[in-house]
Parts: C-alpha cells; sequence; structure tokens
C-alpha cells in the first residue's frame, strides 16, 4: 500500500461497529498504509474537512483492544445522502480535493444500507472522472437487512442483549403473577424486517418459558387476531408476554405506532420514526380486556450494550474491517465486504466481497417460511440461524469497576 486510508462510520450504530474500525486500522497499518484517517461523523463530516489521524488515538494494541469494546460510532456518524452525481456534482469534487489533499488510496465506509449508497456514487464517480482511488464497504447494522451476506455485524450482539433483556423481563414479571393477570409488550427496533424481534425466541430455555407471541413486519398485523390470543392464553395463565417490532403494520400498510400518535419526524433518506407500538398496544388490550399492562422498549440500548456483545460478532466485525482494506488494497472498489457462513455445527465464517450496487438501497427481511402460518412467531430454522451469532462474550476492561471506552477528546 503506497497511500493513505480513510475511513468513516454512518447510520445508526452498534455495539461493535469500532470493532470494524479497529480491524481497518490494524489491517492498513499491517499492509504498509502511511497514515490511517478518520471522517469526523461520516461522509458529511468530511465535506466540513472534519478528520483525525486515528494514529493520535490508537497507540497500542491495548487502546485496540479497549475500541473493539467501545460502543456507540467512535468518529461520529451521520444519516447524509449524498445527490445523485447529475444533481450536483460540486459535492463529489470537494470530496476528492480533500481525498487528493490526503492522498487517499483506499476509502472504507462502515454502515447499512444507506452508507453503501454512498459507496456506491463515490465509486460511481471515481469511475466517471478517471480517478484512481478504491471505495469500499463494510456492513454494519443491527437490522441485518443487507442483502447477499448472511449477517451482518452488529445484529448478533443486538440478538444477544435483546434474548437476554426479554428473559430479565419475564422474570420481572413473573414475580407479580400471584391473583394477578398481567400482559407486557416488549417493543424491539425492525422497521421493515424482524430480524431482532424474532432473536426474542432465544429467551425461551429449561429456565424460562420465553415470550408467548412474536410480531414481525414481513406479515401483516391483525389488532382483533392479536387482542383475541391474548383472550385465549390469558384463560391458562396470568401473565403474557409479547415481542413485536416497532415497524408492524396493518393490512393497509399503516404502522401501528401511527395509531398511537407515532412521530412527525423523517430523515434524510426518508425513514419516519417509529415509536410507540407497544404502547398503543398496551393501552389498547388495557381497554379491552381490562388485565394490568407494561409497555417496555429497549430503544438504543439494544445497538449500545456492548458489556454484552456477542464473542462471535466482534471477531467478525473485526475480520470484516480488515478484508475491506484487503479488498481495496488488492484493487477492488464498488464493492462491500460480506460474511459466508460456512458451518453450522461447529458454526465457522469467512469473508467474500460483492458488488455493492447489488446491495445499496435493498432490504433483506425475513423468510416467511420462517415465520409460523399464524404470523406469530417465528420457526426453528429461525432459531437455528441466529443462535451461533450470539455465542461467547468477550470481557470489558474494567477500570474503577465500569468498563472503560475509548473515545474522542
Amino acid at each position: 500500500m503506497n497511500g493513505n486510508v480513510i475511513v468513516g462510520q454512518s447510520g445508526g450504530p452498534t455495539a461493535v461497529i469500532n470493532s470494524s474500525l479497529a480491524g481497518v486500522f490494524r489491517t492498513a497499518i499491517d499492509r504498509g498504509a502511511k497514515k490511517v484517517y478518520g471522517m469526523r461523523y461520516g461522509i458529511q463530516g468530511l465535506l466540513d474537512e472534519m478528520y483525525v489521524d486515528l494514529s493520535d488515538y490508537i497507540k497500542n494494541e491495548l487502546d485496540v483492544e479497549i475500541l473493539k469494546r467501545t460502543p456507540s460510532a467512535f468518529l461520529g456518524t451521520c444519516r447524509y445522502k449524498l445527490p445523485a452525481i447529475h444533481e450536483n456534482q460540486e459535492i463529489y469534487d470537494k470530496i476528492f480535493e480533500i481525498l487528493d489533499k490526503l492522498d487517499i488510496e483506499c476509502f472504507i465506509y462502515i454502515g447499512g444500507n444507506d452508507s453503501m449508497d454512498t459507496i456506491k456514487k463515490l465509486s460511481d464517480y471515481a469511475i466517471l472522472t478517471g480517478k484512481t482511488q478504491k471505495f469500499v464497504g463494510v456492513p454494519k447494522t443491527i437490522d441485518n437487512d443487507l442483502a447477499l451476506t448472511d449477517h451482518t455485524p452488529g445484529y448478533g450482539s443486538a440478538a444477544k442483549y435483546i434474548a437476554t433483556s426479554i428473559k430479565e423481563v419475564i422474570r420481572d414479571g413473573n414475580g407479580f403473577s400471584y391473583r394477578k393477570q398481567l400482559v407486557t409488550v416488549i417493543e424491539i427496533m425492525g422497521r421493515n424486517a424482524g430480524w431482532l424481534t424474532g432473536a426474542a425466541a432465544l429467551a425461551k430455555g429449561e429456565d424460562c418459558e420465553g415470550v408467548d407471541l412474536i410480531y414481525l413486519p414481513e406479515v401483516p398485523f391483525d389488532t382483533q387476531d392479536f387482542i383475541e390470543e391474548i383472550r385465549e392464553l390469558l384463560k391458562e395463565k396470568s401473565t403474557v408476554f409479547i415481542a413485536i417490532s416497532e415497524g408492524i403494520r396493518l393490512a393497509d400498510g399503516t404502522y401501528v405506532s401511527e395509531a398511537g400518535g407515532g412521530s412527525d419526524y423523517v430523515d434524510a433518506f426518508g425513514h419516519k420514526q417509529l415509536t410507540g407500538s407497544a404502547t398503543y398496544l398496551a393501552n389498547l388490550i388495557n381497554h379491552e380486556i381490562g388485565c394490568k399492562t407494561r409497555a417496555v422498549e429497549f430503544s438504543s440500548l439494544q445497538r449500545s450494550a456492548s458489556h454484552l456483545a456477542s464473542r462471535v460478532d466482534i471477531n467478525e466485525a473485526f475480520m470484516v474491517g480488515g478484508a475491506a482494506v484487503k479488498a481495496a488494497d488488492e484493487g477492488d472498489s464498488g464493492k462491500m465486504v460480506v460474511i459466508d457462513r460456512v458451518s453450522d455445527d461447529p458454526y465457522q465464517s469467512a469473508t467474500g466481497v460483492y458488488d455493492v450496487h447489488k446491495i445499496a438501497n435493498g432490504e433483506k427481511t425475513v423468510p416467511r417460511e420462517w415465520i409460523t402460518e399464524r404470523g406469530d412467531y417465528v420457526t426453528e430454522d429461525f432459531i437455528d440461524y441466529v443462535r451461533p451469532l450470539i455465542q461467547g462474550d468477550y470481557p470489558c476492561v474494567m477500570v474503577n469497576g465500569l468498563p472503560r471506552h475509548l473515545y474522542l477528546k
């Protein structure tokens, strides 16, 4: 490698996004990069020439290990949509002027669907104008909805957090079950894909009955059927636990969260903020059935709970970061690194490289055959798919009883 590397993080962070950053940094240094720059706040920050030399912050192997265990986006993140090239070529000219000034050879972007759109556009512009920089994407999203990859870094740790927290919520609820009926509705992230909510099924085991119902956005939600299922369950048990995706919607496409008021906020990519589905349904159950209800929303804890990260997830996140640098150094551009599942027992994975044009702006949803016919739970195939991804843990570096994180001052 003759030039420098620049790396950025974009979109919603995960518990292991910085493990990918560590993989990029370590591999770039090992392959001879003179400098590894980090974009502050993704491509949006780069446009304002906000970047740092990562060597000023990652000084030794201990820093690398702490970074791997640090949640959120170490460099800062953004939700910024680059315009089409023909709409505003000046933005692209400015980006490449900055890249030329920094002698950038490889541009690595860690993110999800929308971030891969950035890689696609920049690599297209480089080809159009004869630029030599290489652009490679690193997959990241707890939603697990990127096409062509078996799964995405961040998903396994979020699934582990969800299953663990649900077990704890169930323990708490069952403690109040004497002569009292209680229905708990747990809202989990997932706009159009129910991968995270499906992970609620992992809570079931020898020491836990698990949730009773699981509703994903892939199947239209019927409010009346929902109420009737709960009535039937309450005839047999005093506590009922339900996991729902924030993005469940009625047959006409209306989000359930909108029935409860929801939010009018829309981001740069046209995504409406979803919130309040659990509260709305808990209130509905209380009104229709008359029992005590609770609404639980895990919110950003799903993507920031690095203290409960999966070892498999951290290791794979580091692996794909390194693989992206290797791919770019060897001439690939306009590509995204993917994870291929080699075997289930024992679980093994490897990296591949795919054309980002086949990934950007796409969305991988849970297969219908992995959801029960009634649409109120997931099948064993789903559970077998996700269980290997939550295995193992990564002990935090503890200081004064709390996890130590690496951060930009």
